[in-house]
């Protein structure tokens, strides 16, 4: 696994060395929801080999080779690429031809929106899932019908501009996912990556949280091995070789991603919102919000 992970920032910073100019308005912000998307073309040099902290989708009209973790995919058509954020890759052009739209996003454009919880429950951007997505003639057009929408709408001073890029956004979503429903069988993949999947969805089946009625219920390594029939010491070590990541460190950022969301979109006070996310002590939950946020959750709130 690279060591390498490239920021927003840094992709920016990288982009204007190079002097291409690819978006129409690169206003990224710290810790705020960014959304970004370019007509693709022709580049001479293969992109770095990098892990991303941002979501990337790519649809790719033209030959080229994706070098994708320890895998190499030659692109010959229309096709949808759908990185893991975590699995490091690049993209080397073949032909001058090269068209079609990519975008990138960070985890607060993606948390923003509760119909992209749907995704969060798929194979969409897995380490475990294929990222490629080939597509027929008539799926390209009506791809290409979306990402014109997206990109029109993100250089628009329409007030909902935001609402209709990710619904479009979610439209190409979809479309992948009817391609893909069970395009794994996971008796083909490796043991530590079938222990890791299992752990994946059954973290991300608690989510949303609905109601300070029902806590979340598996909130440590142990817990989940423990619904799994594992040993703790055999599920972190599957989890870390697929994601370089703990199992406590996956754990622990996706309460914090609902944090956020519940102080943002419900009426909930800190105390409820801290015993649902399974925090015995409201100080305990600000602790936790703090370390993360590095602002107390009244005043995330407040500014939200």
């Amino acid at each position: 696994m690279s060591d390498q992970l490239e920021t927003i920032e840094d992709y920016y910073r990288r982009i204007r060395k190079n002097q291409i100019k690819m978006f129409d308005s690169e206003d990224f912000e710290m810790g705020k929801s960014h959304f970004n998307i370019s007509m693709r073309k022709y580049c001479s040099f293969k992109s770095p080999y990098n892990r991303r902290d941002y979501y990337k989708i790519s649809f790719i009209i033209g030959k080229g080779t994706i070098h994708y973790g320890t895998h190499q995919l030659y692109i010959d058509g229309p096709a949808l690429f759908f990185p893991s954020p975590s699995i490091p890759y690049s993209w080397e052009c073949e032909s001058d031809v090269q068209e079609g739209y990519f975008c990138l996003f960070n985890q607060e454009f993606f948390n923003g929106n509760s119909e992209f919880n749907l995704f969060k429950k798929t194979s969409m951007f897995k380490e475990w899932s294929k990222p490629v997505v080939f597509l027929t003639e008539e799926q390209a057009q009506l791809t290409m019908l979306y990402f014109d929408q997206i990109y029109r709408m993100n250089n628009s001073s329409y007030p909902f501009r935001c609402s209709s890029i990710k619904s479009n956004l979610a439209s190409v979503m979809h479309l992948a996912l009817e391609n893909r429903v069970e395009d794994i069988n996971p008796n083909e993949l490796p043991a530590n990556v079938r222990l890791y999947k299992l752990f994946d969805e059954l973290l991300n089946k608690q989510f949303p949280l609905d109601s300070p009625a029902y806590p979340l219920a598996l909130k440590t390594p142990s817990d989940f091995a423990a619904h799994l029939n594992v040993h703790v010491n055999h599920l972190n070590s599957s989890v870390k070789s697929v994601t370089n990541l703990t199992t406590t460190q996956i754990i622990k950022e996706k309460m914090f991603e609902e944090s956020k969301n519940l102080l943002k979109y419900t009426n909930w006070d800190i105390a409820q919102i801290g015993y649902t996310l399974g925090f015995d002590q409201p100080a305990h939950f600000n602790n936790f919000f703090k370390k993360h946020a590095q602002t107390s959750p009244l005043k995330f709130k407040n500014l939200s």
